[in-house]
């Protein structure tokens, strides 16, 4: 084991033994470095990489903290991961899309409000009359995610934005024949927001499982295609 993962993992043992706990502040480097019999270049190399990954904090000038170890803060660093995935990592991450979503949204058809329900008619609305993709990329996303938000969970909100981001859906829809993947995902949507104004969770279950259903086939067809360029390029 390198000494830079051998101090991760000791910092990491630390905070899951409570000897750091969430929001806690970290020795001085080299009281830390003596505890955890590591030398300082190492350790700071640790505290780098647990700092990308938003489990530790630093604040300039007073040191550097255990974050608040919310799941959805430690997921964000995931997004990257996502943005560059391709090929079969990128239909991997569709497919368990559909096991969540298509869920959330159900859950939210009982929670939606009337102001709520205006809200995402409104960004189907922008969809509509998006002067591209990227356009309507951006307005999908806050469509999707704002039913997700009904739900009141982060850790599942967070998830979701990670499972299908920006880039990812960007990629797929120029890898498509683009006119027709919009006009697909127009009629799905409407079918969304139906199920949601009647409250029907099934029917919203079903609405939103052959929306992402539909991407992650072209997707899996396209694996073996002369699309695939398109999406990673």
């Amino acid at each position: 084991m390198a000494l830079t993962d051998e101090a991760i993992d000791k910092i990491k043992t630390m905070i899951v033994a409570g000897e750091l706990a969430p929001g806690s502040r970290l020795p001085k480097e080299e009281i830390l470095a003596q505890k955890l019999g590591l030398s300082r270049s190492s350790l700071r190399e640790a505290v780098r990489a647990l700092t990308a990954m938003r489990i530790l904090i630093t604040r300039q000038g007073d040191g550097t903290y255990v974050s608040s170890l919310e799941p959805h803060l430690l997921l964000e660093s995931l997004s990257f991961a996502a943005d560059v995935s391709q090929g079969a990592t990128a239909l991997q991450l569709l497919q368990v899309r559909r096991l969540l979503e298509p869920q959330a949204t159900g859950m939210a058809a009982a929670l939606l409000q009337p102001d709520d329900l205006q809200e995402l008619r409104h960004l189907l609305d922008q969809c509509r009359s998006a002067a591209d993709v990227e356009e309507f990329v951006a307005h999908d996303i806050a469509f999707h995610l704002r039913i997700v938000e009904a739900v009141g969970n982060p850790v599942l909100s967070m998830l979701l934005r990670v499972l299908s981001t920006r880039t990812q859906r960007v990629r797929i829809i120029r890898g498509s024949r683009t006119r027709q993947a919009l006009d697909n995902a127009h009629h799905d949507h409407e079918a969304i927001l139906r199920a949601l104004h009647s409250h029907d969770a099934l029917l919203a279950i079903s609405a939103a499982t052959v929306h992402i259903t539909a991407v992650e086939q072209w997707l899996a067809a396209s694996l073996n295609d002369d699309a695939l360029q398109a999406i990673n390029s």
